[in-house]
C-alpha cells in the first residue's frame, strides 16, 4: 500500500497544462521577445574603454636618493598597500570634481532639476568605475555615448593621478619643513645660548649632542624639501585608453530574452491563477 506526504508532482497535470495553452505562451513569448527588443533600441548605447596602470611603490624617494643606507627602491612595483592607495585616490571626491570640471560632464549628461549635484555624482559613479585587477594593477573603466569620451576620461584620469599624488605629498612636506625648520632654529638658539658659556666638559659634550641632532634634523630637512619639489610619477602606464569599436551596453540578446521568458512566466502564473485546469474524468 503505497502512502504519500504533502503535496505530490502530478507530471500529467504539467503535461496538460502546457498541451492546453502552448499557443497563448507562443503567442506571450513572441510579443515580449518583440516588445523587449524594442524597448532594447530605444536605449542608446555606450561605449567602454579602460586605462591600466601599476602604481610604484610609495617609498619616499629622496632617501632612495640621498641615502647611501635606505635599501628599499622607490622604482619597485607598488605592494596591494599601495594599489589601495591608488583606488582611493583615484575614486575620490577630488578626482571627481576634477574630472567634471574639465570635461564639463554636467552639460555632457544634460543634468537638469532642481539637484544637479547629486543627479551628477550619480551619474559619474555608474558610468566610471576603479577597480583593481588580478595582478595588483588597477584597472580605470569609462562608460560613454561617445568612444573617444571614454577613451579620454579613462587616460585624463590616469595622468590626474599623478597631480592628486603629487599634491599630497607636497602639502605634507611643507607642514613637515615649516615645523623642521622651527626646530633647527631653537637648535641653533641653544648652540650659541652654549657657546657663551664657560669652556668645560659638560658644555662640549652638550653643544656636541646638539651639534649632531642640527646636523640630523637638517638632513631630513633636505629630504624632505627633495620630496616637496620634485614631481615624478607615481605609476606606471601599461595601457592606454583607446576609443572602442563595439558597444559595451544594452546587451539587446540578453534584454530581449529576459522581456521574453518574464512575460512567459508572469502569463504562466496568471493561468493558473485565472484559468485553473479542469479535473478530467476518469475512465
Amino acid at each position: 500500500m503505497e502512502q504519500s506526504f504533502g503535496n505530490s508532482y502530478d507530471r500529467q497535470n504539467t503535461v496538460r497544462f502546457f498541451r492546453r495553452w502552448w499557443r497563448v505562451l507562443t503567442i506571450v513569448f513572441v510579443v515580449g521577445a518583440a516588445v523587449s527588443l524594442g524597448i532594447s533600441l530605444l536605449i542608446k548605447p555606450l561605449y567602454k574603454s579602460s586605462a591600466v596602470i601599476f602604481p610604484t611603490n610609495s617609498n619616499r624617494i629622496s632617501k632612495a636618493i640621498m641615502d647611501y643606507h635606505y635599501s628599499l627602491d622607490f622604482m619597485d612595483y607598488g605592494i596591494e598597500r599601495d594599489c589601495e592607495y591608488a583606488i582611493q585616490i583615484l575614486s575620490s571626491k577630488s578626482m571627481e570634481q576634477r574630472v567634471c570640471d574639465h570635461f564639463n560632464l554636467m552639460e555632457h549628461y544634460a543634468i537638469k532639476g532642481p539637484h544637479p549635484q547629486f543627479d551628477l555624482s550619480e551619474q559619474y559613479r555608474s558610468n566610471i568605475s576603479v577597480k583593481r585587477t588580478e595582478f595588483l594593477g588597477v584597472e580605470i573603466g569609462v562608460l560613454d555615448q561617445d568612444p573617444q569620451w571614454a577613451a579620454d576620461i579613462a587616460n585624463y584620469m590616469a595622468a590626474m593621478y599623478d597631480t592628486l599624488c603629487h599634491q599630497i605629498h607636497h602639502d605634507r612636506a611643507v607642514c613637515a619643513a615649516e615645523a623642521m625648520h622651527g626646530v633647527c632654529a631653537e637648535l641653533e638658539k641653544e648652540i650659541d645660548s652654549l657657546s657663551q658659556l664657560p669652556a668645560t666638559e659638560w658644555r662640549k659634550a652638550l653643544i656636541a649632542d646638539k651639534c649632531e641632532q642640527l646636523a640630523d634634523l637638517q638632513t631630513r630637512a633636505t629630504q624632505t624639501a627633495v620630496d616637496r619639489d620634485l614631481e615624478v610619477s607615481y605609476k606606471y602606464s601599461v595601457d592606454r585608453a583607446v576609443p572602442a569599436d563595439k558597444k559595451a551596453y544594452p546587451k539587446r540578446s540578453l534584454i530581449t530574452l529576459a522581456g521574453a521568458f518574464g512575460a512567459v512566466v508572469v502569463c504562466i502564473f496568471a493561468l493558473l491563477v485565472f484559468c485553473p485546469a479542469k479535473k478530467e474524468e476518469e475512465n
